[in-house]
């Protein structure tokens, strides 16, 4: 009971932060679409059909709208995180009786749930604009699309960590951000390792099914099965890591402290 209703509580106050502050929201969904329009035209004049980003233009528009979800969801996250470190309402959210990982879990997940909706319609509008009209088989796609962006979330919560306790951390997002468009365009199946960090797999199928038609059935278990461990090796690592660094931000007296 008491979970459904911080999973409630979150999920209204998103919500009414997005239409308190719908400007700043409509601001960066505007910018995410443009960024998109120049990456996916200028790929098709300087790349042909094949610009060797998602491996095909189809692959662009993929590869580009996992990355616009996870900027979206783990954006509202780590800013949240830096926001009150900075303004030194940090150590409140940690006094809540549910404890503070599990209150940033629950905004975590909710914030998956609204931004899906604003992704879906930014996802019609990116194909719409280039007339690369995907398959999108709602029992294949969705199961990945949540697997895989658990599996950055813990990624996420690192960075979290890493705002619990130096505050500032605005050139590692950085850092992170174009960390995040590397994972979704090299092909995984060609670099070895990247298979093994977060994100990129889940990518790969994704293209799988929304560009070769494939369905979620098509896969090999062996696929599916390593996604699914992949992101829960990334999303409980985070969260372990997470709280490790909580913990030593409590015995140094920074969580209400900035």
């Amino acid at each position: 009971m008491k979970t459904a209703v911080l999973y409630g509580a979150s999920l209204r106050w998103r919500m009414l932060e997005l239409r308190r502050y719908a400007f700043d929201t409509l601001s960066g969904v505007v910018s995410i679409y443009g960024f998109f329009v120049v990456i996916f035209f200028g790929a098709r004049i300087f790349g042909g059909d094949r610009p060797g980003f998602g491996d095909t233009l189809e692959g662009v528009v993929v590869s580009y709208a996992v990355w616009a979800l996870t900027m979206l969801a783990l954006g509202s996250l780590t800013f949240e995180l830096t926001q009150e470190a900075q303004q030194g309402t940090l150590e409140q959210l940690g006094m809540s009786p549910f404890g503070l990982a599990p209150v940033l879990v629950a905004r975590a997940l909710t914030s998956i749930v609204v931004y899906f909706g604003i992704w879906v319609a930014l996802f019609v509008v990116m194909m719409a604009t280039t007339g690369r009209w995907l398959n999108v088989d709602v029992v294949s796609t969705l199961p990945l699309v949540v697997v895989t962006v658990l599996g950055v979330l813990g990624l996420g919560f690192l960075l979290g960590g890493l705002a619990v306790v130096f505050k500032r951390i605005q050139q590692a997002l950085q850092v992170w951000q174009i960390l995040v468009i590397g994972l979704v365009v090299v092909p995984p199946d060609e670099v070895v390792v990247v298979k093994y960090l977060p994100l990129a797999w889940g990518t790969h199928l994704l293209r799988r099914v929304m560009v070769d038609d494939a369905s979620i059935f098509d896969l090999s278990a062996g696929d599916l099965l390593f996604l699914v461990a992949n992101s829960a090796f990334y999303f409980v690592g985070g969260i372990f890591v997470f709280k490790r660094f909580e913990r030593a931000a409590r015995e140094r007296g920074l969580l209400g402290h900035y």
